[in-house]
């Protein structure tokens, strides 16, 4: 083991305390299991790849509910260095029980995935509870019909609004009825100014990446070969040079003359944004921490645009799941963790703190959001207009080949026609693509 990964464990061991030392009740006690678990003191490591999860998020949905439930487990969240990797995390030794995840494929390179078909059988998991178009997704992401995760979460997309940016220049905000792409650059084009040397933005979609949301599109189909050609691609690519052609989207300075990403601190905290279509977990977590540290943002929600021809859907509802490993060493207790975790009690308690809940229940919808300051007085009807679409399958290689959409996204900053961004960014796929093929 190198130096980097021998403190990286020592790092990791620091920040999972021990777990307690007496014998308390057992956690097959509170499961519908013909088995026995383990009624000895356990601790269970989470992980979090990749979406947004924040450590207030982790003690009130999580850990909390968890061990109350389950006195004999201690629940504790891994937290390795900054940019640390999950490769490397895997490498240092240190191996989570769980992980919290949308994207499957990292953790199926490392051989990490349990496959849950025996554990939903042992326990009588009821997956009829769960939305289809998050559990289908689950199940299409695999070939042999394995289950790699259960859903704990849709995590779907508003169109955030600034009302004091609206109400600086005089606009109406935006509509409580689902609108078109059109419509919302129409906004943005009257929202999109600078005054008194204050940039402000009408609407950040976020490129191409922002756009194929609406569609569902992924980017290689099963052979590796580039869609970006398709005519629902052509279609992103057309909307995303509207948006950037919006007077005054794209900087004037000389030295950064393709920026056509602003992201949430724009949003959040200068607050020169007035439109951000973005994931509900990308956000509200994030401008609640913002709102306890007494930092006020006067925002609210209107249900995210669409095509005008896919009106009443919205975007990809991004799969927030729970994984558990396969080297986990408690796997019967981590499973029975994650059957409590979609119980009604506890999706009731994301729903309350901001998640929608991965369960069919309309009961618990109503309570969106109920005890998370930052959306007192908000629009949560709006969340829920229009139906959200399942997520399109990952591509082993879709995470190496995202680079050259994001090099599209420049082109066309940059004034480069459609036609020429596909085909070049086409061609560098196909030929990356064609390159790990050959070594794998």
């Amino acid at each position: 083991m190198n130096k980097t990964l021998s403190t990286l464990a020592f790092m990791l061991l620091l920040t999972v305390p021990l777990a307690a030392c007496s014998k308390l009740q057992s956690a097959a006690e509170t499961a519908s299991s013909p088995t026995a678990a383990s009624s000895e003191p356990i601790k269970l490591t989470f992980y979090s790849s990749g979406p947004t999860f924040t450590n207030t998020e982790f003690k009130n949905q999580i850990k909390e509910p968890v061990e109350k439930k389950f006195p004999n487990i201690r629940i504790e969240r891994l937290e390795p260095p900054t940019g640390t990797t999950i490769q490397e995390l895997f490498s240092s030794g240190t191996i989570p029980d769980l992980v919290f995840a949308s994207n499957f494929n990292p953790l199926r390179k490392l051989k990490a995935i349990e496959d849950l078909r025996p554990w939903i059988k042992k326990y009588n998991f009821d997956e009829s509870r769960l939305k289809p178009h998050l559990y289908n997704y689950i199940k299409a992401d695999s070939d042999t019909g394995e289950i790699s995760a259960i859903p704990y979460n849709s995590n779907q997309h508003i169109l955030y609004y600034n009302k004091d940016v609206f109400d600086k220049f005089g606009v109406p905000y935006p509509s409580d009825q689902q609108m078109t792409w059109e419509q919302t650059f129409e906004l943005a084009r009257q929202l999109t100014r600078t005054e008194n040397g204050v940039d402000y933005i009408g609407l950040d979609v976020e490129g191409l990446t922002g756009f194929s949301k609406s569609l569902a599109l992924p980017i290689i189909d099963k052979s590796g070969k580039s869609l970006l050609n398709t005519p629902e691609w052509i279609r992103v690519f057309n909307a995303t040079k509207q948006s950037f052609e919006i007077p005054g989207f794209l900087p004037k300075d000389p030295k950064d003359p393709t920026k056509y990403l602003y992201g949430r601190d724009v949003f959040m905290k200068d607050r020169t944004m007035a439109m951000r279509p973005a994931w509900l977990a990308n956000m509200v977590g994030p401008m609640e921490e913002l709102r306890q540290q007494g930092i006020e943002v006067n925002w609210d929600i209107a249900p995210v645009p669409n095509f005008a021809d896919q009106l009443g859907k919205t975007r990809e509802a991004q799969v927030h799941s729970l994984v558990l490993t396969q080297q986990s060493k408690h796997k019967d207790e981590a499973f029975q963790v994650i059957q409590y975790l979609l119980s009604d009690e506890v999706q009731r308690i994301i729903s309350r703190n901001g998640r929608v809940p991965a369960v069919i229940n309309p009961e618990l919808e109503k309570e969106y959001g109920a005890d998370v300051g930052t959306l007192k007085g908000k629009k949560i009807q709006n969340i829920f207009v229009g139906q959200p679409l399942q997520d399109h399958r990952i591509h082993e290689f879709e995470g190496d080949v995202t680079k050259f959409v994001t090099d599209a996204n420049k082109d066309l900053a940059k004034g480069v026609d459609v036609n020429t961004a596909i085909r070049k960014a086409s061609e560098a796929i196909d030929k990356e693509v064609e390159r790990l093929q050959k070594n794998q």
